[in-house]
Protein backbone atom coordinates (compact mmCIF):
# COMPACT_ATOMS: atom_id res chain seq x y z
CA UNK A 1 0.00 0.00 0.00
CA UNK A 2 1.77 3.35 -1.43
CA UNK A 3 0.32 6.66 -0.11
CA UNK A 4 -0.07 8.85 -2.80
CA UNK A 5 -0.86 11.75 -0.16
CA UNK A 6 1.03 14.70 0.75
CA UNK A 7 4.10 13.75 3.07
CA UNK A 8 3.93 15.21 6.79
CA UNK A 9 6.06 15.14 9.61
CA UNK A 10 5.85 16.27 13.08
CA UNK A 11 6.78 16.12 16.52
CA UNK A 12 5.73 14.58 19.33
CA UNK A 13 6.18 16.12 23.19
CA UNK A 14 5.55 12.54 24.85
CA UNK A 15 7.60 10.05 27.12
CA UNK A 16 10.88 11.42 25.65
CA UNK A 17 10.24 15.33 27.00
CA UNK A 18 8.90 13.96 29.98
CA UNK A 19 11.81 11.74 31.30
CA UNK A 20 13.92 14.33 30.53
CA UNK A 21 12.01 16.79 32.58
CA UNK A 22 11.99 19.51 29.97
CA UNK A 23 10.62 22.81 31.22
CA UNK A 24 7.88 24.68 29.80
CA UNK A 25 10.50 27.18 28.37
CA UNK A 26 12.38 24.82 27.05
CA UNK A 27 9.44 22.98 25.19
CA UNK A 28 7.99 26.10 24.11
CA UNK A 29 11.56 27.20 22.23
CA UNK A 30 11.39 23.30 20.78
CA UNK A 31 8.51 24.08 18.73
CA UNK A 32 9.09 27.16 17.73
CA UNK A 33 12.07 25.44 16.50
CA UNK A 34 10.05 22.86 14.61
CA UNK A 35 7.32 25.78 13.72
CA UNK A 36 10.17 27.96 12.02
CA UNK A 37 12.40 24.63 9.97
CA UNK A 38 9.40 23.49 8.36
CA UNK A 39 7.26 20.87 10.50
CA UNK A 40 3.90 20.28 9.63
CA UNK A 41 2.43 19.16 13.14
CA UNK A 42 3.50 19.55 16.86
CA UNK A 43 1.62 17.08 19.13
CA UNK A 44 1.58 16.50 23.37
CA UNK A 45 0.60 13.14 25.21
CA UNK A 46 -1.95 13.43 27.41
CA UNK A 47 -1.05 11.12 30.91
CA UNK A 48 -1.60 11.73 35.13
CA UNK A 49 1.71 10.18 35.38
CA UNK A 50 4.31 7.62 33.62
CA UNK A 51 4.95 5.40 36.43
CA UNK A 52 8.34 3.74 35.19
CA UNK A 53 9.94 7.26 35.26
CA UNK A 54 8.91 8.68 39.01
CA UNK A 55 10.69 11.88 38.13
CA UNK A 56 9.63 12.68 35.23
CA UNK A 57 7.50 15.95 34.68
CA UNK A 58 3.96 15.48 33.31
CA UNK A 59 2.28 18.16 32.17
CA UNK A 60 -1.70 18.74 30.87
CA UNK A 61 -1.83 19.22 27.01
CA UNK A 62 -4.16 21.36 26.77
CA UNK A 63 -2.87 23.90 28.28
CA UNK A 64 0.47 23.41 26.81
CA UNK A 65 -0.92 23.09 23.61
CA UNK A 66 -2.80 26.96 24.07
CA UNK A 67 0.59 28.27 25.01
CA UNK A 68 2.52 26.61 21.68
CA UNK A 69 -0.38 27.65 19.80
CA UNK A 70 0.59 31.52 20.47
CA UNK A 71 4.04 31.07 19.96
CA UNK A 72 3.82 29.32 16.89
CA UNK A 73 1.92 29.72 13.26
CA UNK A 74 2.33 27.23 10.86
CA UNK A 75 2.06 24.01 12.47
CA UNK A 76 -1.18 22.21 13.23
CA UNK A 77 -1.60 21.06 16.96
CA UNK A 78 -3.12 18.59 18.66
CA UNK A 79 -3.11 15.80 21.43
CA UNK A 80 -1.39 12.68 21.08
CA UNK A 81 -3.35 11.29 22.35
CA UNK A 82 -6.18 11.83 24.66
CA UNK A 83 -9.10 10.51 26.38
CA UNK A 84 -12.74 10.94 27.10
CA UNK A 85 -12.86 8.55 29.96
CA UNK A 86 -11.29 11.35 32.22
CA UNK A 87 -13.38 14.05 30.65
CA UNK A 88 -17.48 14.33 29.73
CA UNK A 89 -16.86 14.47 25.41
CA UNK A 90 -18.65 18.14 26.16
CA UNK A 91 -15.28 18.96 28.04
CA UNK A 92 -13.31 17.38 24.66
CA UNK A 93 -15.07 18.90 22.00
CA UNK A 94 -14.97 22.35 23.52
CA UNK A 95 -11.17 21.85 24.36
CA UNK A 96 -10.64 21.41 20.39
CA UNK A 97 -12.55 23.81 19.72
CA UNK A 98 -10.99 26.15 22.04
CA UNK A 99 -7.36 25.10 20.35
CA UNK A 100 -8.60 25.38 16.85
CA UNK A 101 -10.39 29.16 17.51
CA UNK A 102 -6.65 30.52 19.38
CA UNK A 103 -4.90 28.74 16.81
CA UNK A 104 -6.33 30.06 13.77
CA UNK A 105 -7.35 27.12 12.50
CA UNK A 106 -4.89 24.23 13.43
CA UNK A 107 -6.35 21.96 15.75
CA UNK A 108 -6.13 18.03 15.52
CA UNK A 109 -8.03 15.97 18.40
CA UNK A 110 -6.12 12.68 18.65
CA UNK A 111 -8.06 10.01 21.05
CA UNK A 112 -8.04 6.57 22.83
CA UNK A 113 -9.72 4.57 24.75
CA UNK A 114 -7.66 5.17 28.11
CA UNK A 115 -6.09 3.02 30.18
CA UNK A 116 -5.50 2.07 33.25
CA UNK A 117 -2.16 3.86 34.14
CA UNK A 118 -4.26 7.27 33.90
CA UNK A 119 -7.62 6.21 35.77
CA UNK A 120 -6.89 3.03 38.15
CA UNK A 121 -5.41 5.49 41.38
CA UNK A 122 -8.20 8.08 40.62
CA UNK A 123 -11.09 5.56 40.80
CA UNK A 124 -12.37 5.99 37.73
CA UNK A 125 -13.72 2.99 36.11
CA UNK A 126 -12.20 1.08 33.29
CA UNK A 127 -14.89 -0.62 32.14
CA UNK A 128 -16.53 -1.34 28.42
CA UNK A 129 -13.71 1.60 27.16
CA UNK A 130 -14.71 0.98 23.30
CA UNK A 131 -17.77 0.83 23.50
CA UNK A 132 -17.79 4.54 25.63
CA UNK A 133 -14.74 5.64 23.09
CA UNK A 134 -17.27 4.88 19.92
CA UNK A 135 -20.12 7.02 21.78
CA UNK A 136 -17.61 9.78 22.54
CA UNK A 137 -16.79 10.49 19.33
CA UNK A 138 -20.16 10.66 18.14
CA UNK A 139 -21.00 12.85 21.21
CA UNK A 140 -17.99 15.52 20.23
CA UNK A 141 -18.59 15.63 16.67
CA UNK A 142 -22.26 16.19 17.09
CA UNK A 143 -21.56 19.28 19.59
CA UNK A 144 -18.78 20.40 16.73
CA UNK A 145 -21.91 21.37 14.81
CA UNK A 146 -24.53 22.33 17.81
CA UNK A 147 -25.75 26.34 18.58
CA UNK A 148 -28.46 27.34 20.56
CA UNK A 149 -30.42 27.50 17.71
CA UNK A 150 -29.50 24.25 16.49
CA UNK A 151 -28.93 22.02 20.19
CA UNK A 152 -28.28 18.13 19.96
CA UNK A 153 -29.93 14.96 21.24
CA UNK A 154 -27.94 11.92 22.33
CA UNK A 155 -29.20 8.66 23.75
CA UNK A 156 -26.78 6.37 24.23
CA UNK A 157 -25.76 3.57 26.92
CA UNK A 158 -23.08 5.13 28.48
CA UNK A 159 -23.97 8.93 27.35
CA UNK A 160 -27.13 11.01 27.09
CA UNK A 161 -27.45 14.62 25.62
CA UNK A 162 -31.16 16.35 25.61
CA UNK A 163 -31.27 20.20 23.90
CA UNK A 164 -27.16 20.03 24.58
CA UNK A 165 -25.38 22.86 22.70
CA UNK A 166 -21.80 24.78 22.62
CA UNK A 167 -21.43 28.57 21.48
CA UNK A 168 -18.33 28.27 20.05
CA UNK A 169 -18.10 27.40 16.28
CA UNK A 170 -14.62 25.91 15.26
CA UNK A 171 -12.91 27.67 12.67
CA UNK A 172 -11.39 24.49 10.77
CA UNK A 173 -14.58 23.25 8.32
CA UNK A 174 -16.47 21.14 8.83
CA UNK A 175 -14.77 20.67 12.19
CA UNK A 176 -11.19 19.44 13.57
CA UNK A 177 -9.93 16.36 12.28
CA UNK A 178 -10.24 13.38 14.66
CA UNK A 179 -7.30 11.33 14.89
CA UNK A 180 -7.80 8.00 16.31
CA UNK A 181 -5.04 5.91 18.19
CA UNK A 182 -6.34 2.17 17.59
CA UNK A 183 -4.72 -1.22 17.40
CA UNK A 184 -7.58 -3.95 17.65
CA UNK A 185 -10.26 -5.29 15.53
CA UNK A 186 -13.15 -3.58 16.88
CA UNK A 187 -11.05 0.11 17.04
CA UNK A 188 -9.74 -0.22 13.86
CA UNK A 189 -13.14 -0.69 11.98
CA UNK A 190 -14.03 2.70 14.46
CA UNK A 191 -11.40 4.21 13.05
CA UNK A 192 -12.62 3.42 9.72
CA UNK A 193 -16.19 4.21 10.71
CA UNK A 194 -15.35 7.88 12.38
CA UNK A 195 -12.12 8.85 12.13
CA UNK A 196 -10.16 11.37 9.86
CA UNK A 197 -7.04 9.85 11.15
CA UNK A 198 -5.00 7.43 12.64
CA UNK A 199 -2.01 7.67 14.93
CA UNK A 200 -1.04 4.32 16.23
CA UNK A 201 2.49 3.66 18.29
CA UNK A 202 5.16 0.66 18.58
CA UNK A 203 4.34 -0.41 15.24
CA UNK A 204 6.71 -2.25 12.25
CA UNK A 205 5.74 -1.62 8.75
CA UNK A 206 4.73 -4.66 8.60
CA UNK A 207 1.83 -4.44 11.32
CA UNK A 208 1.33 -0.93 9.98
CA UNK A 209 0.25 -2.20 6.43
CA UNK A 210 -1.94 -5.01 8.15
CA UNK A 211 -3.67 -2.63 10.06
CA UNK A 212 -3.70 -0.04 7.59
CA UNK A 213 -5.68 -2.49 5.10
CA UNK A 214 -8.30 -3.40 7.92
CA UNK A 215 -9.11 0.63 8.10
CA UNK A 216 -9.70 0.72 4.46
CA UNK A 217 -12.16 -2.32 4.41
CA UNK A 218 -13.96 -0.72 7.25
CA UNK A 219 -13.95 2.80 5.44
CA UNK A 220 -15.61 0.89 2.26
CA UNK A 221 -18.02 -0.31 5.08
CA UNK A 222 -19.70 2.42 6.22
CA UNK A 223 -19.80 3.89 2.84
CA UNK A 224 -16.88 6.64 3.49
CA UNK A 225 -16.74 9.20 0.35
CA UNK A 226 -14.14 9.34 -1.86
CA UNK A 227 -12.94 12.58 -0.04
CA UNK A 228 -13.24 11.44 3.27
CA UNK A 229 -11.06 8.45 1.93
CA UNK A 230 -8.70 10.61 0.09
CA UNK A 231 -8.11 13.27 3.34
CA UNK A 232 -7.63 10.38 5.39
CA UNK A 233 -4.67 10.69 7.52
CA UNK A 234 -2.22 7.40 8.35
CA UNK A 235 -0.11 8.86 10.69
CA UNK A 236 2.70 6.80 12.97
CA UNK A 237 4.45 7.91 16.09
CA UNK A 238 7.50 6.57 15.59
CA UNK A 239 10.94 6.89 17.57
CA UNK A 240 14.56 8.80 16.61
CA UNK A 241 17.46 8.26 17.98
CA UNK A 242 20.46 10.31 16.58
CA UNK A 243 23.50 8.91 17.34
CA UNK A 244 27.44 8.14 15.42
CA UNK A 245 27.41 4.79 16.11
CA UNK A 246 24.14 2.73 15.46
CA UNK A 247 24.83 -0.39 16.91
CA UNK A 248 25.92 0.41 20.42
CA UNK A 249 23.02 2.66 20.49
CA UNK A 250 20.56 -0.10 19.51
CA UNK A 251 22.30 -2.34 22.11
CA UNK A 252 21.28 0.05 24.60
CA UNK A 253 17.62 1.06 23.71
CA UNK A 254 16.14 -2.48 22.01
CA UNK A 255 15.02 -3.67 25.53
CA UNK A 256 12.96 -0.96 25.98
CA UNK A 257 11.35 -1.05 21.83
CA UNK A 258 10.95 -4.59 22.14
CA UNK A 259 8.48 -3.41 25.15
CA UNK A 260 7.06 -0.88 23.55
CA UNK A 261 6.09 -2.93 20.32
CA UNK A 262 5.16 -6.27 22.81
CA UNK A 263 1.09 -6.82 22.02
CA UNK A 264 -0.82 -9.33 20.62
CA UNK A 265 -1.07 -7.90 17.12
CA UNK A 266 2.94 -7.68 17.09
CA UNK A 267 3.19 -11.36 17.40
CA UNK A 268 0.32 -12.67 15.03
CA UNK A 269 1.59 -10.48 11.99
CA UNK A 270 5.49 -11.32 12.48
CA UNK A 271 4.28 -15.05 12.98
CA UNK A 272 6.05 -15.11 17.14
CA UNK A 273 4.56 -17.88 18.85
CA UNK A 274 2.18 -16.28 21.27
CA UNK A 275 4.13 -15.81 24.98
CA UNK A 276 2.50 -18.80 27.51
CA UNK A 277 1.54 -17.21 30.37
CA UNK A 278 1.54 -13.30 29.66
CA UNK A 279 -2.06 -11.59 29.95
CA UNK A 280 -2.25 -9.13 27.75
CA UNK A 281 -5.84 -7.69 29.11
CA UNK A 282 -4.82 -7.39 32.92
CA UNK A 283 -1.59 -5.51 31.99
CA UNK A 284 -3.43 -2.74 29.82
CA UNK A 285 -6.11 -2.83 32.55
CA UNK A 286 -3.70 -3.08 35.47
CA UNK A 287 -0.82 -1.39 35.16
CA UNK A 288 -0.12 1.67 36.77
CA UNK A 289 1.78 3.46 39.48
CA UNK A 290 0.75 1.19 42.35
CA UNK A 291 0.78 -1.84 40.25
CA UNK A 292 4.26 -1.76 38.31
CA UNK A 293 5.35 -5.79 38.82
CA UNK A 294 3.40 -6.02 35.17
CA UNK A 295 5.71 -3.69 33.33
CA UNK A 296 8.27 -6.18 34.67
CA UNK A 297 6.13 -9.29 33.59
CA UNK A 298 6.24 -7.39 29.95
CA UNK A 299 9.87 -6.84 30.21
CA UNK A 300 10.69 -10.73 30.56
CA UNK A 301 8.11 -11.45 27.99
CA UNK A 302 9.46 -8.97 25.42
CA UNK A 303 12.82 -9.87 24.68
CA UNK A 304 11.55 -12.90 23.14
CA UNK A 305 10.72 -10.73 19.96
CA UNK A 306 13.55 -11.07 17.37
CA UNK A 307 15.98 -7.81 17.14
CA UNK A 308 15.42 -8.10 13.87
CA UNK A 309 11.53 -6.86 13.61
CA UNK A 310 11.85 -4.70 16.73
CA UNK A 311 14.67 -3.07 14.85
CA UNK A 312 12.24 -2.22 11.96
CA UNK A 313 9.96 0.09 14.36
CA UNK A 314 12.77 2.44 15.35
CA UNK A 315 15.01 4.93 13.65
CA UNK A 316 18.63 4.71 14.99
CA UNK A 317 21.75 6.38 13.78
CA UNK A 318 22.98 8.60 11.45
CA UNK A 319 20.23 10.46 8.85
CA UNK A 320 21.75 8.01 6.30
CA UNK A 321 20.77 4.89 9.11
CA UNK A 322 17.20 6.14 9.41
CA UNK A 323 16.28 6.88 6.47
CA UNK A 324 15.55 3.23 5.57
CA UNK A 325 13.21 3.06 8.12
CA UNK A 326 11.00 6.02 7.02
CA UNK A 327 11.08 4.49 3.70
CA UNK A 328 9.80 1.41 4.57
CA UNK A 329 6.73 2.74 6.38
CA UNK A 330 6.17 5.03 3.69
CA UNK A 331 6.09 2.26 1.47
CA UNK A 332 3.24 0.52 3.76
CA UNK A 333 1.19 3.57 4.44
CA UNK A 334 2.47 5.90 6.34
CA UNK A 335 1.91 9.76 5.23
CA UNK A 336 2.12 12.00 8.94
CA UNK A 337 5.27 10.84 11.13
CA UNK A 338 4.81 11.97 14.46
CA UNK A 339 8.31 11.84 15.86
CA UNK A 340 9.97 11.31 19.63
CA UNK A 341 13.09 12.30 18.95
CA UNK A 342 15.53 10.75 21.62
CA UNK A 343 18.87 11.91 23.16
CA UNK A 344 20.49 14.61 25.43
CA UNK A 345 20.37 17.23 22.22
CA UNK A 346 16.39 17.71 21.89
CA UNK A 347 16.77 21.00 19.65
CA UNK A 348 19.91 19.89 17.99
CA UNK A 349 17.43 16.31 16.93
CA UNK A 350 14.92 18.80 15.67
CA UNK A 351 17.21 20.51 13.41
CA UNK A 352 19.00 18.18 11.92
CA UNK A 353 16.03 16.09 10.97
CA UNK A 354 14.66 18.76 9.56
CA UNK A 355 17.99 19.45 7.44
CA UNK A 356 19.07 16.27 6.96
CA UNK A 357 16.17 13.46 6.51
CA UNK A 358 12.75 15.95 5.27
CA UNK A 359 13.90 17.02 2.44
CA UNK A 360 15.39 13.94 0.83
CA UNK A 361 12.45 12.16 1.80
CA UNK A 362 9.48 14.92 0.53
CA UNK A 363 11.87 14.85 -2.94
CA UNK A 364 11.20 10.82 -3.34
CA UNK A 365 8.17 11.24 -2.29
CA UNK A 366 7.18 13.80 -5.90
CA UNK A 367 9.52 11.53 -7.51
Amino acid sequence: MITEKPLKFGIQNGLNVARAGYTEDQILTACMLADKTGYDSIFYMDHTNVPQWKNAIVLDPWVMLSAIAAVTHNVEIGTCVTDAIRRHPSNIALATITLDRISKGRAILGIGAGEAQNLKEFCIPFEKPVSKWEEQIEVIKALYGSTPDNTVNYDGKFYKLEGACLQAPPIRKPHPPTYMASGGTRTLELTGKLGEGWLPIGYTPELFEDHAKQINVSMNKHNRTQSEKDSFQYALDIDVYFSEDAEESWAKMKEAVKVSLFKPEILRVHGIKEIEGFDFVKYFTEYSMSDQSWIVKMREAATKIPDSIARSSTAVGTPEDIIPTFERFMKAGVNHFVIRFWGKNYFGSIDKFASHVMPYLREKMQK
